[in-house]
């Protein structure tokens, strides 16, 4: 009899996320009808009510009893911390060398930018459980660095990038603290009385979530238009960018793998480290961009834009590759109904805009 060769096991259809479609649509809008004038004040002012919203409802959602909860798990929570905010900010320290060879100047911010935004929740969440990972350190680790991210992602961007974010002036400090930390204190004050509502509504809120962050790409890439600065991108300049984010997923894929291998964790929690020390948050950072870089804000969160995608894609087949190498049996997986469910969701734009 003939053996039948085995062919690898791939998805079905590469995750090209209809959110990130929905967000090239809105450059594209920006690109033909910018908003100029009373238009452009107008749009400027949603966007700004819009943020703070946002980050309200990101504290009013986050559960501190959960996040203490996973304080129990804390040498892998400070593991994803380090990926996310020491070794990929190295990493973007170190592209520096690029410019102005490879990266114009505008663009290397805008990757150093993308460098230092916080993890994704939802996203790294589906991936570990479709890798069948440790789902609940998955989950506590996205979370923490949601909430670092915070504080400390203005911050690092204001010492980092300097007068391109701002710097530490009273004005940029200033609107870190009312467009963002205020609002996100204020949600976890008053979550113990939203908290319900949210719950309940959560499917419209989602709506709001991603609606929102259209008009902020919106106003930003109009106030690009209205500035010139697409003048100083080209299509071999964006190549270059392309290859140079491809390098930088594909280190802190592996330095994350091994790396967690070296300091003793098992296969579970290297997968949940892996998913969660790789990946960058596209909706914390563009809200974070309109506020840090104003009018620049447009070409400093195309590079976060375009690693989001690139990252769904690759990890897509990587997590079904570790799925296949797993045992069914580990610490922190689920049952195989809950994985092809959450499988499922991860092709929802609301799971993977995060």
């Amino acid at each position: 009899m003939r053996r039948r060769l085995r062919r690898p096991h791939l998805p079905a259809r590469l995750p090209v996320d209809p959110y990130v479609l929905a967000l090239l649509g809105t450059v594209g809008l920006a690109a033909l009808l910018p908003a100029r004038g009373q238009a452009a004040t107008v749009a400027d002012g949603a966007a700004t009510v819009a943020v703070a919203l946002l980050f309200f409802l990101y504290g009013a959602r986050l559960s501190t009893r959960e996040a203490l909860d996973g304080l129990r798990h804390w040498r892998l929570h400070l593991t994803v911390l380090v990926c996310t905010f020491l070794l990929f900010p190295l990493l973007g320290l170190a592209a520096r060398g690029l410019v102005p060879t490879l990266l114009t100047p505008p663009l290397y911010s805008g990757l150093l930018f993308l460098c230092l935004v916080p993890s994704t929740i939802q996203s790294s969440i589906a991936f570990t459980s479709i890798a069948r990972g440790n789902v609940p350190a998955a989950i506590c680790a996205g979370s923490f660095s949601s909430l670092a991210g915070i504080v400390l992602t203005p911050l690092l961007a204001a010492a980092l990038l300097g007068s391109s974010a701002g710097g530490f002036s009273p004005d940029s400090l200033l609107k870190i603290v009312l467009q963002l930390l205020l609002p996100f204190l204020l949600g976890q004050l008053l979550r113990r009385w939203v908290g319900g509502f949210l719950v309940r509504n959560r499917q419209v809120l989602g709506r709001f979530d991603r609606g929102s962050i259209l008009l902020v790409v919106y106003a930003a890439f109009s106030a690009g238009m209205a500035a010139g600065i697409w003048h100083q991108v080209s299509v071999p300049r964006l190549g270059a960018l392309l290859a140079v984010e491809a390098v930088l997923l594909a280190v802190m894929l592996l330095v994350s793998w091994y790396g967690a291998r070296r300091l003793g964790f098992g296969r579970a929690d290297r997968i949940a480290i892996q998913f969660a020390g790789s990946k960058k948050s596209l909706a914390a950072g563009l809200p974070m961009a309109s506020v840090l870089f104003g009018a620049q804000a447009g070409l400093a969160v195309l590079p976060l834009m375009l690693f989001h995608q690139m990252q769904l894609m690759v990890c897509a087949v990587l997590a079904r590759r570790r799925a296949a190498q797993t045992e069914p049996a580990g610490h922190g997986e689920l049952p195989t109904g809950r994985v092809a469910e959450v499988s499922s969701a991860v092709q929802h734009p609301s799971v993977r805009a995060r």
